[in-house]
């Protein structure tokens, strides 16, 4: 199936720079473009993209709003087919990168990210995982998980999850996708995405993104954390 997207950029050239690097793939074909926020939304209201590559910092709305808009319930035309961002941004840690993930983006990626890393990336939040920066990832959970969000699950409501739920969430902030979490598990990759979707249900979680911080901030992890180890 091919990856549809739409490129949200203010800087003309970024914007071209990206649409050539991602039109010379073949499961990618960009959509349409735009060069503010509000064009963004707009566009993405009416293209219904798979993935918004969304600037945080763009005239008229910025990327902090728009995302928030595009990830709406009742944005997207077919609710199994919900809209994904994937903040591109020039700084490593920022309060806007903090308000892009709570307003709905999946992950976001530096301005200076080699080629592949974009193209992975895509592909990573398109697929309904989440993409955080490699450098920066583990300094970005460690900094979300000392701010409280009151909207995140609290210890007691983390118990309604089974044993298995737990796991699947445990590995999941760490880092590992779906098809590493099922390797893991010795289990089908289908499996894992059910134990995952019930727990976004059960927590009342939009994505992979805030399953991470949920981990985090309820305590299921712990900075330093390693993951555990393989079901033998």
């Amino acid at each position: 199936m091919t990856i549809r997207v739409l490129i949200a950029e203010d800087t003309q050239i970024v914007r071209a720079g990206i649409a050539m690097l991602l039109a010379a793939e073949d499961d990618i074909e960009v959509i349409a473009e735009a060069g503010n926020g509000r064009e963004a939304i707009e566009r993405a209201r009416v293209e219904q993209p798979d993935v918004v590559l969304m600037d945080l910092f763009m005239p008229e709305v910025d990327g902090v709003v728009a995302t928030r808009q595009v990830t709406a319930d009742g944005f997207s035309t077919n609710p199994d087919r919900p809209v994904k961002v994937l903040i591109l941004t020039s700084f490593h840690i920022d309060d806007t990168v903090y308000l892009a993930l709570r307003a709905g983006a999946s992950g976001f990626l530096l301005k200076d990210a080699a080629p592949n890393q974009l193209v992975s990336a895509v592909r990573s939040i398109a697929a309904g995982d989440a993409w955080l920066a490699p450098a920066v990832a583990r300094n970005l959970l460690n900094e979300f998980a000392s701010r409280p969000d009151r909207n995140v699950p609290t210890p007691t409501e983390l118990q309604q999850l089974t044993q298995k739920e737990r796991e699947v969430l445990t590995l999941v902030a760490h880092g590992l996708s779906n098809k590493e979490i099922a390797e893991h598990q010795f289990v089908a990759e289908a499996t894992i995405k059910t134990h995952f979707s019930r727990v976004l249900m059960k927590l009342g979680l939009r994505d992979r993104a805030q399953a991470v911080v949920a981990a985090y901030q309820s305590g299921l992890v712990q900075r330093g954390d390693h993951p555990p180890r393989a079901n033998q």
